[in-house]
């Protein structure tokens, strides 16, 4: 990992313009073997961390066309990299939570889908990551009974301070109309 970010250093692949970035994630989707976890995290941090982070408005289509297809073959890595970095933002720009959604909805299998729900209830939801959650919810995948359970005590610790929140209510009654035998 260490070489490869003082190759994409050297590359200038952080600022490369992201026309290049797409042709650069299908050179990487045909490489053979795939490429380690620990390699695909810092291509993923590499590539599109800076990007996303620095978004004040939606996503370019091109920068939406690299992710996408970088996450067809390495959506572990890039959800490790990107939404664990996107929940430590205290003020995060709303159209970050927006791209995350669109991978959920769009992107990700059902295993990475679990794993973006279980990085979030690392955190304490706040109003900026409901729509991730609802997001989640509206794949309609199976979730494990414990994830269910880690979410339903954080929206219980949080309903005081979300109380007058639409998206909260929202959510609640998703979670309500998705899973009424988990909810008591």
């Amino acid at each position: 990992p260490h070489q490869l970010e003082g190759l994409c250093s050297f590359l200038q692949l952080s600022s490369c313009p992201e026309h290049l970035l797409v042709r650069f994630c299908s050179w990487l989707l045909a490489l053979s073997p795939d490429l380690s976890f620990a390699s695909a995290v810092t291509l993923a941090e590499q590539l599109f961390l800076a990007r996303v982070l620095a978004l004040t408005q939606p996503p370019s289509r091109h920068l939406m066309a690299a992710l996408t297809s970088f996450c067809s073959k390495y959506a572990r890595p890039l959800c490790r990299v990107l939404v664990a970095q996107i929940l430590r933002e205290p003020a995060g720009a709303p159209e970050q939570t927006k791209l995350v959604c669109e991978l959920v909805e769009e992107c990700l299998e059902p295993e990475h889908v679990r794993l973006v729900l279980s990085q979030v209830l690392e955190a304490p939801l706040s109003e900026r990551v409901l729509p991730l959650v609802q997001a989640v919810l509206a794949r309609q995948e199976e979730l494990p009974a414990e994830l269910l359970e880690l979410l339903v005590l954080a929206l219980c610790r949080q309903a005081p301070a979300l109380a007058a929140s639409l998206p909260f209510a929202q959510l609640v009654t998703a979670l309500l109309t998705a899973y009424p035998s988990h909810v008591s």
